[in-house]
Order: C-alpha cells, then structure tokens, then sequence
C-alpha cells in the first residue's frame, strides 16, 4: 500500500478520495493541530496561502513519520516513500496529493529528500539542547531552502535557527516527556521534564527572525504557545492575532 493510500484507509476503506477531496484531509490534519493559523493566515498574501498551508502539512507529515509511535519501523517505511517521492516530485512526477499543490514549484525538493534520512536519526533522545539543535541541522537547512525558493526569499542563518527552533517545539508538542533531552530528565525528573525542557525552549528562542513570513508566523506562534505554559494548547484568538502581528513584523 502507498503512503497515501494508507493514510486515506482513515475513511473506513470507501475507496480513494477525489484529488481534491485528499489535499483538502491532509491540509485540515494540520490545521487541527494550529487553528491560531485561521487568523495567522491573514498576514500572508492570498496568492501564497494555500502554498503556505500545503507546506505545513507537508512537514508536518514528515515529523510524525520520523517520531511517531512506540516502533520505529513504520515511521522508517514512510520516509523511504517520502524519499522516493520528493525526488519523483523534482523529476515532474507525484503521487501524494500535497504535490498537487507543491510538486510544480520550482523548490530543492531533491535535496529535501537527501536530508530525510537525517530526520529519522533524530527520533533517539537528544542528550541536550546543543546535540538537540545540531542533530536538526541539516534538515532544517533543507526545509529553510524550500522556504526561500516557495516564498521567493533568500534564506540564511537566521531561517534555519527559527526552523531549527520550530521543529524542537513541534516534537515537544506532538511527542511530549519522550522528545526530552536526557540531560533535562537527569537534573529535574520524570515529573517536571516537560516543563523544564519548554522553558530552556523559550529562553533559547532564535532573536533574528526567518526571511519568509509564513516561517516568521509559524515561530510567532510555538513561541506564543511555549509562553502561554503548553506546546500542545492553541492560543485564545487575541493571543493568536497578537503573536502573528508581532510575526509578521519581525518581533518577537
């Protein structure tokens, strides 16, 4: 079975979805995880919003098969699909429903698939904050340049530190006490864990914002989250509207 086949099996196995249909499930499974993003959206140009959307999911799509689960195979099996369909992406071909609404931009889908297999490495706990960020580099170097080449940016340092930063909260808010280093285990406990790793977090939050808006936003609002005491919990509507303004410009 194909990585979307599988993932559409969700419907209780009526048959494939129309096209349409499957990019509209995929979007709304990120969007049940950020509903902030319904006034967030607002800042970015209508033209580049459901691009903006379809990439989240994306990403989205290749953390949980990178940490998700208690067996790390499947998640190992679906990035080898991914693999195999980024570059087919590059080469003018798709069979995810994301690449109806990506694969024909002009972005290093090829080098985002070369630096899959550095994801999946991340899925062991980190030992600290430094080995946490650093295991992520490469992938987050990878992402910052579909960003550039999507938003039409030049991306530099600072894109792939707020990426860098993105990706940490997103594994502390989707995986919890598990995506904690060992360090934060031994020096406060099982207990407080993911507490204490959600405020080394936020007190080592990149300064210098991402080139591209729809990054700048969604760093606006893991920040506001970690801020607001839960990586998990969606923001209150003003609490959203606030962060994302605050994004938008550059300010943290």
């Amino acid at each position: 079975m194909s990585e979307p086949q599988a993932d559409q099996a969700r419907d209780g196995g009526h048959g494939a979805a129309a096209p349409e249909d499957a990019l509209a499930s995929f979007i709304g499974k990120w969007r049940a995880r950020w509903p902030e993003w319904a006034l967030a959206e607002t800042f970015v140009p209508a033209a580049q919003r459901q691009t903006a959307l379809a990439w989240a999911a994306l990403q989205q799509e290749l953390a949980d098969a990178a940490w998700g689960g208690r067996d790390a195979r499947p998640g190992e099996l679906k990035l080898g699909w991914w693999l195999e369909e980024l570059q087919g992406w590059s080469q003018g071909r798709r069979r995810h429903p994301l690449g109806q609404a990506l694969q024909r931009q002009a972005a290093p889908w090829a080098a985002l698939a070369t630096a899959l297999p550095t994801l999946l490495e991340t899925r062991e706990r980190p030992l600290d904050r430094d080995d946490a960020s650093a295991s992520l580099q490469a992938y987050a170097a990878a992402l910052a340049a579909v960003d550039a080449a999507l938003f039409g940016v030049a991306a530099g340092p600072s894109d792939i530190a707020a990426t860098g930063a993105g990706l940490l909260h997103a594994r502390l808010a989707h995986e919890g006490e598990s995506a904690v280093p060992l360090g934060v285990l031994a020096r406060v406990g099982e207990a407080g864990a993911v507490a204490a790793w959600a405020q080394e977090l936020r007190a080592h939050w990149p300064a210098e914002p991402a080139a591209s808006l729809p990054r700048r936003l969604w760093a606006a609002l893991a920040l506001a989250r970690l801020r607001a005491g839960d990586a998990a919990r969606p923001l209150s509507p003003w609490r959203a509207l606030l962060s994302a303004w605050r994004g938008a410009r550059g300010r943290r």
